[in-house]
C-alpha cells in the first residue's frame, strides 16, 4: 500500500514519530513500486490482481504499462481506498480495464465463488497498514493522533480495538501483545489496561498510549514509542491479518494461471514468516516430517521461487523511512501435475 504523509490536525506530542522523511509528489510514496510491478512480468492482454489497492500506486503503474494489460482487478477492505479506486477507474488510463472489489483479500475465495474471476497472470499483495490510515486520526491506527480507538480496515464491520481493550481479560490481552507484537512486557501492559478501564472505558488512542507509556516507564531514551508494539498487535488482532494472509495465499494457488506470478510485500517478521514458509512448502517436492525415513506425502510443488527477497534501495530508504522494514518475495505458479502429464514426463 502506498505510504503517505497526511494532514497535521489533532496530532499528539508524538507527531514526529514514524513520519517519512520525504513523500513523493502527489502526497504518497508507493513502496517497491517499480520492483513489484516488474516482478509481475506483465503480459499484453493479461489479467492481474492488486489485492491491496491502498492509494493505487501499484495499480496505476500496471495500467500505464505498455503493451497494455487486459484487466486489473483491485481489492480493498477500506471504503476510503475503494473511493480512490473508483476515482482511478474513471481516468483515461483505466480505459474500462479496472474492476473494483470491496472485500478483505482473505475472502477472495468467497468472492470467486460469487462472481466470475479470470485466471490471473499475476497477483500482488502489499501487506499491512497504509499511511492513508496511519495519518487519519479518526481511524485510530496511530498514537500520533488523539482519535477514537478503532483500527478496523473496514470501519463498518467487526470489532474495534476499543472493543477488545475493554472486553478481554488480562490474559487474553497479554497473549495478543506477545503473539502479534512480540512485546516482552505484555503482562504488565495488559494488567495496566485492566486497572485503567475501571475508571471508565478506554476509547481513545491517546489514553491507551498513555497507559502503555506509564506501565513500561515512558519513552525516554528509546528509539521507538513504547506503545508501538501494543498498537501493532491490536491492529493485527482486530483485522485478523495473519489469518487473512494464510487464507489468501492458499486461494492464490487456485486463482493463478500457470506461469502467473505471486508478489508479496511484507512489513514485519510475522507476515514475512508466513509468506516464506508458504513458498517453501509449495516449492518443495516433499513435506514429510524431517525425522521420517522415507517420503509418503506424494506432494507436488505448485510454485517456483523466483530470485532472492527484495528490499528497498538506499535511495528509497532516504526518501521514505517507512519502507525500511519492507521485504518482497516472488514465486511463479507451476502447471498442475495430472496423471497423464506425469506419465508423459516418465
Amino acid at each position: 500500500m502506498p505510504r503517505t504523509r497526511g494532514s497535521a490536525h489533532n496530532r499528539t506530542s508524538g507527531a514526529d514519530w514514524d513520519r517519512p522523511v520525504h513523500v513523493a509528489e502527489g502526497g504518497h510514496f508507493t513502496v517497491l513500486l517499480e520492483e513489484a510491478v516488474a516482478s509481475l512480468a506483465l503480459r499484453e492482454g493479461g489479467a492481474y490482481l492488486d489485492g491491496t489497492f491502498g492509494g493505487g500506486g501499484h495499480s496505476r503503474l500496471i495500467l500505464q504499462h505498455e503493451p497494455s494489460v487486459g484487466a486489473l482487478h483491485v481489492v480493498d477492505a477500506d471504503p476510503a481506498a475503494i473511493a480512490r479506486a473508483e476515482a482511478l477507474a474513471v481516468e483515461p488510463v483505466a480505459n474500462g480495464r479496472l474492476h473494483i472489489i470491496h472485500a478483505n483479500f482473505g475472502d477472495l475465495a468467497d468472492v470467486a465463488a460469487e462472481q466470475t474471476l479470470p485466471p490471473f497472470d499475476g497477483m500482488l499483495f502489499d501487506l499491512g497498514v497504509s499511511s492513508f490510515q496511519l495519518d487519519e486520526g479518526d481511524r485510530g491506527f496511530s498514537f500520533r493522533f488523539d482519535g477514537p480507538l478503532d483500527m478496523r480496515f473496514d470501519p463498518t464491520t467487526g470489532s474495534s480495538a476499543a472493543d477488545l481493550v475493554n472486553a478481554l481479560d488480562a490474559e487474553d490481552l497479554a497473549q495478543i501483545f506477545w503473539r502479534y507484537g512480540d512485546e516482552s512486557r505484555s503482562r504488565r501492559i495488559a494488567a495496566a489496561i485492566v486497572t485503567a478501564r475501571q475508571d471508565g472505558p478506554i476509547t481513545t488512542t491517546a489514553r491507551l498510549a498513555g497507559i502503555v507509556s506509564d506501565a513500561v516507564g515512558g519513552r525516554q531514551g528509546r528509539g521507538t514509542h513504547p506503545a508501538t508494539k501494543t498498537f501493532q498487535a491490536l491492529r493485527i488482532a482486530v483485522n485478523r491479518e495473519l489469518e487473512m494472509l494464510d487464507r489468501v495465499l492458499e486461494t492464490s494457488l487456485d486463482l493463478l494461471a500457470p506461469g502467473g506470478r505471486l508478489v508479496v510485500i511484507a512489513f514485519h517478521s510475522l507476515e514475512d514468516r508466513i509468506v516464506k514458509r508458504f513458498i517453501e512448502r509449495e516449492t518443495a517436492t516433499c513435506i514429510c516430517p524431517p525425522e521420517q525415513p522415507f517420503c509418503t506425502c506424494d506432494h507436488q510443488p505448485r510454485l517456483k521461487r523466483l530470485g532472492k527477497p527484495v528490499k528497498p534501495s538506499d535511495h528509497e530508504l532516504q526518501i521514505n523511512a517507512r519502507s525500511r522494514s519492507a521485504i518482497m518475495r516472488v514465486a511463479e505458479r507451476l502447471p498442475d501435475v495430472t496423471p497423464d502429464s506425469q506419465e508423459e514426463a516418465e
